[in-house]
């Protein structure tokens, strides 16, 4: 007996078929967005990490006063070598967590009140937990000149631990709030710290200079992914497609034989 005349499988309902190509069209248009969407996080975070290269590089700006503070903004500003000049209060200094290439410890907070008439606080560096006492300034009364990386300050806390004033244990360099915390005036206080650079004494404590200027850069292979991801759905709608068409002809065919008997 010819195989032909066997009972093939018999092709998905139209109403079937349609609904996983609207499927596949949905997840397809929404592989390519997210694509799309990494491609253009890729270029921001290239221009970004072109700016910051610029940028601490620089020669030094003076420090934005009050004039300028509305204005400061992460894209135009965060990272900006910058100078000022003043005088340390280090009784108020407060510290701050930090994980460094130095490994566990604080960041040394201390406000410094500008000739210019405002405040700042400079994170003077690192400091091991081991020993705090390395954080321990003499009040001078010499002009310090500082040279740093202008950061934005950082609310609230990290993503699993929030900043507790009451308790003394701080997990991000939140301004405003270390200003709270140490009874200084907010409205004289700039909306930034500064990173201090590192020292030209190598032995010198808190140890400055470990500002993280790495950027974690994934967007190229998450794009792919997506690409890859809207790819295999355009090919599975095709064999879809194509796999129907094939069984309705040989359905067709088979009919046809049935028929000439």
């Amino acid at each position: 007996m010819d195989n032909t005349t066997d009972c093939p499988s018999q092709p998905a309902k139209p109403v079937k078929v349609l609904v996983l190509l609207l499927l596949a069209t949905a997840l397809f248009v929404g592989f390519l967005a997210l694509g799309m969407w990494q491609v253009q996080r890729l270029q921001w975070k290239l221009a970004l990490i072109e700016r910051v290269e610029q940028r601490v590089h620089a020669t030094p700006i003076p420090a934005p006063g009050p004039a300028e503070w509305s204005a400061i903004n992460r894209e135009s500003n965060e990272y900006s070598r910058v100078q000022v000049a003043g005088h340390f209060d280090h009784s108020r200094a407060t510290l701050v967590r930090a994980s460094t290439v130095l490994g566990r410890g604080f960041w040394v907070m201390t406000p410094l009140q500008t000739s210019a008439g405002f405040s700042i606080l400079v994170n003077r560096g690192y400091v091991a937990e081991t020993d705090k006492t390395l954080a321990a300034g003499p009040d001078s009364p010499e002009l310090q000149v500082i040279t740093g990386l202008l950061r934005l300050s950082e609310p609230a806390g990290t993503f699993l631990q929030h900043n507790d004033a009451a308790a003394g244990r701080w997990y991000s360099r939140d301004v405003m709030a270390l200003t709270a915390s140490v009874k200084l005036d907010a409205a004289s206080m700039a909306p930034y710290f500064i990173d201090a650079a590192a020292s030209a004494d190598v032995t010198a404590w808190p140890r400055g200079g470990l500002t993280v200027l790495s950027f974690n850069n994934s967007h190229m292979v998450y794009a792919i992914t997506w690409f890859i991801l809207a790819a295999m759905v355009a090919a599975a709608a095709f064999y879809l497609l194509y796999s129907e068409r094939q069984l309705r002809a040989l359905v067709a065919r088979v009919n046809r034989v049935r028929a000439g008997v």
